[in-house]
C-alpha cells in the first residue's frame, strides 16, 4: 500500500531548532528560510523590520511550500507574494475588506477645489471655479478624458453633485480657451485628451434648459477645435492641425499639439529621445511625443513604425480609430441636441457629418478579414498592423454595425482577453500602453460595447477579470493603481514616471462595473 502521506520542507534553521528540545520559538528568518533571505536582501520593504513584523495569513509550511513553487524572483513579484500570504505593518494592515467602501471613503482625499492665491497665481496650476476629483499620486490637477472614467464612479457612487461640477469645470475651460486642455497646467494648453466631453453630457442630469444650451454651445466650440485645419486639408489635401485628409477626399482627424518643443512635464526624457535619433529634425519628434500625450496612450506601439524604439514615434501620422469614433459621437450628440431645440439646419449637418464620418472609417480604418478596427498611417497610406484594444471603441459609442461588432468580439475573445481582463496591445515593448498592462478606461470601454451589442457573457468574463486583479492587487497593497500588468495579476510597469496609486479612473470603473454586475471575487 503507497503512503500518500506528503513530505514537509522547512527551512534547515528551522529543523535544527526543533530537533534540540527545548528550543526557543523559531524567528520569521528560521521560519522562512529562503524567502526571508530574498526579501529582505532584495530591499523590498524599506525598513527591514516591516517584514520581520508581519503577520502570517495561513500556517508557515504552506507559504514555503507557495514560495518554492512559484519562486518569485523580482522585487516586485516578492512584494506581491508577502502581501499575498503576510499581513505588513503600515502597508495592508488598515483598509476596508471592499474595494467599494475603500473608494467611497477616497473622494473626499482626491477632491480639489481651487481657490486664487499668491502660490497659484505664480504657479502652473489653472484655477477652475467648482469641486473636482484629481487622478492622485503625482496628478495633482485635473485632466480630460480620466475624469470621465471618475465620473462614472461617482454617479455609482451617488456624487451627482461632483459630476454637475466638474462638467461646469470642463465647461468653463472651453468657453476659456476654445477647448479642454489635457490637464489644469498652463504647460497642456497646446494640447487637448481623447473628447469624451459629449460623453460626459450624457451622465448629467440637469434639466435647466439655460444650462443645456450653454453645455451644448461649449461642445460646438470643442468640436470646432478639432475640426481647425478642415479647410486648410480640403484645400491643399495635406493634413492640418487636426485634421487628416483621406484618399478619397473625406476628412479624418489624427492627435496633435501645438507646439514642436519638449513637454515642460517630461524636459529631460523628450531631449534624450530626439538624441538618439540624429537623422530627424528634433522639433518634429518633440510634436510627435506630445501629439502621443493627447492621444492619452503615451506611448504605444500604435505610434511607433518600430515598436521597440520610441524614437520612432509618428503619431501625428496616424489616424486613430478611438479619436474618430470619439468625434462621430460628438457629431451625433450634437445632431440631437439641436433636433430637440428645433434647430433642424444645425441637426442635419451633423448628421450629414457623421455618416460621412462613419462612411469613411468603414472604408479606411474596418478591416474586414482581419475582424477589427484599425487605425491608419498616413506614409504608408494603408492600416497599421497593431492590434489593440482601441478596436471597441465604435462599440463604445455606437457606431459599429451588428456584423462589426460580432467580429470585434471575436477578436477580443480570441486576442485580447488575458487571465487579468483586457491587454491594452499584444505587443510587449516596455511602453505602458502596450502588453502586459491594462488600462481601467479600456476595460469599460470594451465592456460596456460589448454589452451594447449584446455580448453581455463576454463583457461580464473581462469585467470578472479585471475586478479579480484590482481586488488581488488591493488586498495585498491597500491600493488601487493606474494600471495592472494582466498576465500575472501584479502593479503595471513601463512609462515616464513610477507607478501611481490613488487613483481616479480605477475607483471609477472599479465602482461602475460592480454596481452593473453582481461579481464577487473572495
Amino acid at each position: 500500500m503507497k503512503n500518500n502521506r506528503k513530505i514537509l520542507r522547512l527551512p534547515v534553521a528551522f529543523l535544527g531548532l526543533v530537533l534540540c528540545g527545548n528550543a526557543p520559538s523559531p524567528s520569521p528568518a528560521d521560519l522562512y528560510g529562503d524567502l526571508f533571505s530574498a526579501i529582505q536582501e532584495q530591499h523590498v520593504f524599506e525598513d527591514g523590520k516591516t517584514f520581520a513584523d508581519a503577520a502570517a495569513k495561513t500556517p508557515p509550511q504552506d507559504i514555503v511550500a507557495a514560495y518554492n513553487r512559484e519562486k518569485p524572483n523580482t522585487p516586485a513579484k516578492l512584494r506581491a507574494f508577502a502581501l499575498r500570504f503576510f499581513i505588513v505593518p503600515g502597508v495592508n494592515d488598515k483598509n476596508p475588506s471592499n474595494i467599494r467602501e475603500h473608494v467611497r471613503s477616497l473622494w473626499p482625499t482626491l477632491m480639489r477645489i481651487d481657490k486664487s492665491s499668491l502660490a497659484e497665481e505664480n504657479s502652473s496650476l489653472i484655477n477652475l471655479p467648482h469641486h473636482y476629483i484629481v487622478p492622485g499620486g503625482r496628478f495633482r490637477e485635473s485632466y480630460y478624458w480620466d475624469s470621465y472614467f471618475t465620473m462614472l464612479g461617482l454617479v455609482a457612487d451617488k456624487r451627482d453633485d461632483l459630476v454637475e461640477s466638474m462638467i461646469d469645470n470642463f465647461t468653463s475651460l472651453i468657453e476659456r480657451f476654445g477647448h479642454i486642455p489635457n490637464g489644469t497646467r498652463t504647460y497642456y494648453l497646446s494640447r487637448s485628451q481623447p473628447p469624451f466631453f459629449a460623453l460626459m453630457l450624457d451622465l448629467s442630469k440637469q434639466a435647466d434648459p439655460a444650462v443645456r444650451a450653454r453645455r451644448l454651445a461649449a461642445l460646438r466650440k470643442e468640436y470646432a477645435y478639432w475640426m481647425a485645419g478642415e479647410g486648410c486639408a480640403l484645400k491643399s489635401k495635406k493634413p492640418c492641425d487636426r485634421v487628416m485628409p483621406m484618399p478619397d477626399g473625406s476628412l479624418l482627424n489624427r492627435y496633435w499639439d501645438d507646439r514642436d518643443t519638449p513637454r515642460d512635464e517630461s524636459f529631460a526624457e523628450d531631449r534624450a529621445t530626439a538624441a538618439k535619433e540624429s537623422g530627424r529634425p528634433p522639433q518634429q519628434m518633440y510634436r510627435n511625443l506630445r501629439a502621443g500625450a493627447e492621444s492619452g496612450w503615451d506611448f504605444s506601439s500604435r505610434w511607433l513604425t518600430d515598436p521597440k524604439n520610441l524614437s520612432t514615434i509618428e503619431t501625428t501620422s496616424i489616424v486613430p480609430i478611438d479619436l474618430n469614433a470619439l468625434l462621430w459621437a460628438i457629431e451625433r450628440h450634437i445632431a440631437e441636441q439641436c433636433a430637440q431645440t428645433g434647430d433642424r439646419p444645425c441637426a442635419n449637418e451633423f448628421v450629414k457629418r457623421a455618416d460621412l464620418r462613419k462612411a469613411s472609417v468603414d472604408r479606411y480604418l474596418w478591416l474586414g478579414k482581419e475582424a477589427r478596427y484599425s487605425d491608419w498611417a498616413w506614409y504608408d497610406r494603408k492600416a497599421t498592423p497593431v492590434l489593440s484594444s482601441a478596436t471597441l471603441y465604435p462599440l463604445f459609442v455606437g457606431m459599429a454595425s451588428t456584423g462589426q461588432a460580432r467580429a470585434v468580439a471575436n477578436t477580443t475573445r480570441d486576442k485580447l482577453i488575458a487571465p487579468g481582463g483586457l491587454r491594452t496591445t499584444n505587443l510587449r515593448t516596455g511602453q505602458q500602453w502596450d502588453a502586459p498592462n491594462g488600462w481601467a478606461p479600456l476595460q469599460w470601454v470594451a465592456i460596456d460595447g460589448l454589452e451594447r451589442y449584446g455580448h453581455k457573457d463576454l463583457a461580464q468574463n473581462i469585467a470578472t477579470r479585471w475586478i479579480k486583479t484590482v481586488e488581488v492587487t488591493y488586498h495585498e497593497t491597500g491600493k488601487m493603481l493606474e494600471k495592472y500588468d494582466v498576465e500575472e495579476r501584479l502593479p503595471g510597469g513601463g512609462g515616464e514616471y513610477p507607478l501611481q496609486d490613488g487613483f481616479g479612473w480605477t475607483n471609477g470603473v472599479a465602482s461602475a462595473i460592480l454596481e452593473r454586475y453582481p461579481i464577487s471575487t473572495n
